[in-house]
């Protein structure tokens, strides 16, 4: 059975040893090369061209950002998991550049292999023609995570994955939009172990430090009018509803 090949750049040892043996021992990929200087990975990735490469920002020589641009150049169908901090304008960057996921630091060695293994089951770009910077995301999840990166919702809040699971799950289940207290807030409890109150107040924050940003022309610019002006947010269920609607109507799913 052939294994997925994979370069791993990454600046700290201890993430670099956890990783490197997680997906070694996992029997489904083979770590071709791994280590934390960014020029040498640019070159080992494009001549190995490995099935995914995981990057680190922070790397010695050319950062992470530096590499993907590099690998995009020439190789626009690479499958790219960049690794880093929460930083809204890194994390925006990466993405831009060319970044197929942005993985948030410090993460469970299980959520990396879930991540990993999501990336792995899209298929590759078709068209080498796609400028980077234009490149469309892949998954529910970077569809999601594209939306919330541009109106401002922060990776590393908890909101942010309450968010993104219940924008989920009514693109599965339109009808559970209706009953948000009662199915909704509780489905997403049950998923990540803890409340159907905290979830709701969660969801709450994170659209709240959305709005509070200001960046309402972005968040019109997304939905393709002017639905909300000012200090003007929408409930949970709204806002909800209206990404759900938003990649339902557009054919993403």
């Amino acid at each position: 059975m052939r294994t997925n090949s994979v370069i791993l750049l990454e600046s700290n040892t201890a993430a670099l040893e956890q990783l490197k043996e997680a997906l070694s021992d996992s029997k489904e990929f083979t770590v071709v090369h791994a280590g934390d200087d960014g020029d040498v990975g640019v070159k080992e990735i494009l001549s190995l061209k490995p099935d995914l490469v995981i990057v680190s920002m922070f790397l010695k020589g050319t950062d992470g950002c530096g590499v993907i641009r590099a690998v995009r150049k020439t190789w626009v169908e690479a499958k790219i998991i960049a690794t880093g901090l929460p930083n809204d304008s890194i994390i925006e960057r990466a993405m831009g550049d060319g970044a197929s996921y942005y993985l948030v630091k410090p993460f469970s060695i299980q959520t990396a292999m879930e991540r990993i293994r999501e990336i792995m089951k899209d298929k590759p770009t078709e068209s080498r023609e796609i400028a980077v910077s234009k490149r469309k995301p892949i998954t529910i999840e970077e569809k999601i995570s594209e939306i919330f990166i541009s109106i401002g919702i922060p990776p590393h809040i908890k909101g942010y994955g309450y968010l993104r699971e219940g924008i989920k799950m009514t693109i599965e289940s339109p009808y559970i939009i209706n009953s948000v207290t009662k199915e909704l807030y509780p489905s997403i409890a049950k998923k990540f172990s803890t409340t159907a109150s905290k979830v709701e107040r969660a969801i709450r924050h994170a659209i709240e430090v959305a709005w509070n940003r200001g960046r309402i022309d972005a968040i019109n610019a997304i939905f393709g009018a002017r639905i909300y002006l000012g200090s003007e947010k929408p409930t949970n269920s709204e806002f909800i509803a209206l990404v759900a609607d938003k990649l339902i109507l557009e054919n993403m799913v």
